[in-house]
């Protein structure tokens, strides 16, 4: 309002004297005889300027478009003829040959692109090698016949940028003449009509200096007009008047002009109504009109205000002041005067709204940035500290703490779960206490009644008090004096109670305050509830998923076993692990994991755990087992993806696994092992070098139809296998690499050749394991054992029964040197009918080994692959008997398939009690039982 009116006051006083840029606008005005002039002059200069324009760029156009057309034709023509283009066409991979002599032409020719197509009209080349293989935009039917066809079309993006191209396409012959493919060369429409356009620089160039000569002789001849006539015209004073005197009588603000003498000039009806003003101020000494001191002194005085605030009766006025004419001594001044009394009182509403808002919006960025309770609950106190409350504590049902469902049972005891404030010296229950409320407190009546309680003054909350009287004094001697508390409700149900207290000189809370408070607690009320279920869920995806790991060591002597399992912090994975004993004293090692993450992992986890034992109970070679493992995971997935699986299923549709499967034997000192996408195991050997086994990477479980490789490592008695899963050395922040590097750096400054397992274990988790791991780790690390030399007695059998009884005697001398004199008749037995059984049924060669380590084994082995088959003899059968007698006289025994035949084994425990007395029951009632019609 100042500016608009000093505007119309200035010229008022002093016309001659305004400044120069304000006169070179109004010499130049359209209503002056100059400005009409120099409009003319502009619009001959335009028209002039437009027509050499338009001529000159439809003549550049036509022959820039002629000449594109001869350049396209040219280039087209010459990439289509040159040497060994048609034989190209006929290749097997044409593209490849052709994009880059099609490039490279381009490039010489200086025509945009250089297009080789096919017949069907299939791009071969293109300058973007995404566009290779897309339908060629243009016309090709003439050029199939064998002309050439000039044309103007779009296409797909170019270097030199997207437009209408002219282009030509033009066929390509072999030496019988058949069209054998296509070639299109053009020139975009930007670089045609380029061209021109020095041409159009040099008009437009001449029109500006055109322009610029007329407007320096319009401004000197209009200077000269207004020298002659001595300022404005008087129809354009008396508009400017009239205009001043709407302007000052119209405005909503206040306006007085006071000269050097302290006389009131002139004053609206705005600044009569805000003051008071008599009807006959206006001429008067300001001192004479009675106003209040505080504005009469500022319109006596000389100095400059801005919106400062001054009480004339009961108004509030901003006032500013500045001199009518700052750059001219001893002039007068001009005061605006704005009633400002409901605008401080909306503003100080605002200001609380604002208040408000900042923190419901804190809240919202502030309270569930994690999926834990407690930490939620924390992030609700000090949320509302201190712009809302002095002293915040938040209590919660056990339940939501523990991730159960609340229930109103729940209400009786509350657990303190968080406190915000100063409350050191404030009496508050402490973290972690179990609170009991009594039924008439505003904790149990919030609860009670779900919606939020409001003590304004505890001194009269007699239901607070009565809770615990001693803290309740200690709390209003230090300055509590107020409180609001709110349930903490989602879905419809109290999860617990925030409590709000003021204390000191903070104002109590009032019922606006209570709305604000009960905002807080939904919005934090939900991320509570988030964070419960989540725990749930965690908890029970971890205890569903340690049900499923192992949970001892089985006993076995071939390997020293330690391993490490390590949940994800954002839900459980599907990482799995196992040791489990094969006969012949071998040790298969399992490491898998499961795509994606919860329940649904954990349980994918479980089935393939389970069907792991299965096929290692049919004792099936690594390959095999990862085989059968790919079609258990592919038949998971059809299931999964065309089963009756309810809407939003988790993982649906969607199984994945890897796996690494090994097996170690330790007479033989090897370890074969097969891995479907999993990383490779590290090998420490007994002198501590790290290196990782090079085992062929395999497709992951689950894509059906892939083979997988199998590898034999050699290892060392005192060597060290190193199983994991990816999250051990791969996450966010960390490449794969990189977590190799680090593993295999652990591994050789741990010295983890001299280590424990268990040791081991545990360097490489302190090392690489995250404090917060976002994907489970599996680590499980095995030292190898030989079995000794002296436990092992082998022979080769020859294909002759009579051979069988001193097979036998040296059964029984092997087992008396070893010690085992109590099983050796069962023993003999056993090998005896497995003998008799391999030269009957099998093939060459037949040997017999004996190995003794925490059971004693008896294998044979032979060139056949038919597998033995326990049935029922009848009494008058001669054979059939001896499968029974083993599985009799055996704790276990089975078949296993080898790269030369098939193995029948048999375990017995020595010095077994219930062993020595099955070895001393007669035989004849064992064949009398087998005979039985009852069995």
């Amino acid at each position: 309002m100042q500016v608009s009116i000093r505007r119309y006051l200035t010229p008022w006083r002093h016309p001659p004297t305004g400044r120069s840029q304000d006169r070179r606008v109004s010499l130049l005005s359209l209503r002056s005889a100059a400005g009409q002039v120099f409009l003319l002059q502009v619009l001959i200069v335009v028209l002039l300027v437009v027509a050499a324009v338009v001529a000159m760029v439809l003549q550049a156009s036509r022959d820039a478009l002629q000449q594109a057309r001869r350049e396209s034709v040219v280039a087209a023509e010459s990439f289509a003829n040159a040497p060994g283009v048609a034989q190209a066409f006929r290749s097997p991979d044409p593209s490849a040959v052709l994009q880059p002599r099609a490039e490279a032409a381009r490039k010489r020719t200086g025509v945009d692109f250089v297009v080789a197509i096919s017949t069907e009209g299939i791009r071969y080349t293109y300058p973007y090698p995404e566009e290779i293989g897309k339908k060629f935009v243009g016309t090709i039917e003439p050029a199939l016949e064998g002309r050439t066809v000039v044309e103007q079309a779009g296409g797909p993006p170019l270097p030199t940028g997207d437009g209408t191209a002219v282009q030509a396409v033009v066929p390509v012959t072999d030496a019988r003449g058949t069209v054998v493919g296509l070639v299109s060369a053009g020139i975009t429409a930007k670089n045609v009509f380029e061209r021109w356009l020095p041409q159009l620089w040099i008009t437009l160039g001449a029109g500006a200096a055109a322009l610029a000569l007329a407007t320096v002789g319009t401004t000197l001849v209009a200077r000269r007009l207004r020298r002659q006539t001595h300022g404005l015209a008087p129809v354009e004073l008396a508009r400017m008047y009239e205009h001043h005197d709407a302007v000052l009588h119209a405005v909503r603000e206040g306006v007085l002009i006071t000269d050097a003498d302290g006389r009131l000039l002139l004053a609206n009806d705005e600044a009569r109504q805000l003051l008071d003003l008599p009807a006959e101020a206006q001429g008067r000494p300001v001192r004479e009109l009675r106003l209040p001191e505080q504005i009469t002194r500022l319109l006596t005085s000389q100095e400059v205000v801005t919106d400062g605030l001054h009480v004339a009766g009961d108004r509030l006025l901003s006032v500013n002041k500045r001199p009518t004419f700052p750059h001219a001594s001893g002039d007068g001044s001009v005061v605006t005067l704005r009633d400002t009394t409901e605008l401080a009182a909306l503003s100080g509403r605002a200001e609380v709204a604002r208040e408000r808002l900042k923190l419901l919006y804190a809240s919202g960025v502030g309270i569930g940035t994690t999926l834990d309770v407690r930490r939620t609950a924390q992030e609700l106190a000090e949320v509302a500290v201190p712009q809302f409350a002095d002293v915040v504590t938040v209590d919660l049902l056990e339940a939501v703490l523990r991730g159960w469902e609340p229930t109103t049972e729940g209400w009786r005891q509350l657990r303190r779960a968080a406190i915000g404030g100063e409350q050191q010296g404030m009496p508050v229950y402490p973290l972690g206490e179990v609170i009991a409320f009594l039924p008439g407190t505003p904790q149990m009546r919030t609860l009670q009644q779900g919606r939020g309680v409001l003590e304004a003054d505890l001194r009269n909350a007699r239901g607070w008090q009565q809770q615990d009287p001693d803290r309740a004094r200690q709390a209003l001697e230090r300055g509590m004096h107020s409180l609001v508390t709110v349930p903490l409700q989602a879905r419809g149900v109290s999860l617990g109670l925030a409590n709000f207290y003021r204390t000191g000189d903070s104002p109590a809370f009032e019922p606006e305050d209570l709305s604000l408070a009960e905002e807080l607690a939904a919005r934090a009320a939900v991320a509570l509830d988030n964070a419960r279920r989540f725990t749930r869920e965690h908890t029970m995806a971890v205890t569903l998923q340690r049900s499923l790991l192992p949970r001892g060591q089985p006993e076995q002597d071939a390997l020293e076993v330690a391993w490490r399992y390590l949940p994800a912090v954002a839900g459980v994975g599907g990482d799995w692990f196992d040791v489990i004993p094969l006969p012949g004293a071998r040790v298969a090692l399992v490491m898998g994991d499961v795509v994606g993450h919860g329940l649904h992992a954990a349980a994918t986890m479980g089935r393939l755990r389970t069907a792991v034992h299965t096929f290692s109970t049919l004792d099936l070679p690594v390959d095999e087992v990862l085989g059968h493992l790919d079609d258990l995971v592919v038949r998971m997935d059809k299931d999964e993806s065309t089963g009756d699986a309810p809407d939003g299923h988790e993982g649906e549709g969607v199984t994945g696994a890897t796996c690494l499967y090994a097996i170690y034997d330790p007479v033989a000192g090897t370890c074969t092992m097969a891995r479907a996408g999993h990383p490779d195991p590290a090998v420490v050997g007994p002198d501590g070098t790290v290196a990782f086994a090079d085992v062929q990477a395999s497709a992951p479980l689950g894509l059906g139809g892939h083979p997988f490789e199998t590898a034999e490592v050699n290892l060392p008695e005192g060597s060290q296998l190193v199983l994991y899963t990816d999250g051990l050395v791969e996450d966010r922040t960390r490449d794969l690499d990189v977590g190799l590097d680090a593993l295999r750096r652990a591994l050789a400054e741990s010295g983890a050749g001299g280590r424990t397992p268990e040791d081991v274990c545990q360097v490489v988790i302190d090392a690489l394991g995250p404090a917060r791991p976002s994907d489970d780790i599996a680590l499980l690390v095995a030292r190898t054992r030989l079995f000794p030399r002296s436990h092992v007695a082998e022979w080769d059998v020859p294909s002759d029964h009579a051979v069988v009884p001193s097979v036998r005697a040296q059964c029984r001398e092997q087992l008396s040197e070893w010690g085992l004199e109590d099983i050796a008749f069962t023993t003999e037995l056993i090998i005896s009918e497995l003998v008799t059984n391999a030269i009957r049924y099998g093939t060459p060669p037949v040997k017999a080994r004996l190995l003794c380590g925490r059971c004693l084994i008896c294998e044979v082995s032979d060139g056949s692959s038919t597998l033995p088959r326990l049935r029922r003899a009848t009494t008058t059968d001669e054979g059939g008997r001896g499968l029974f007698l083993v599985a009799q006289f055996a704790q276990r025994w089975g078949t296993r398939y080898t790269t030369r035949g098939k193995v029948i084994w048999a375990e017995q425990t020595p010095h077994d009690g219930a062993s020595a007395e099955t070895a001393h029951t007669p035989v004849d009632v064992l064949l009398e039982q087998f005979g039985d019609s009852a069995l």
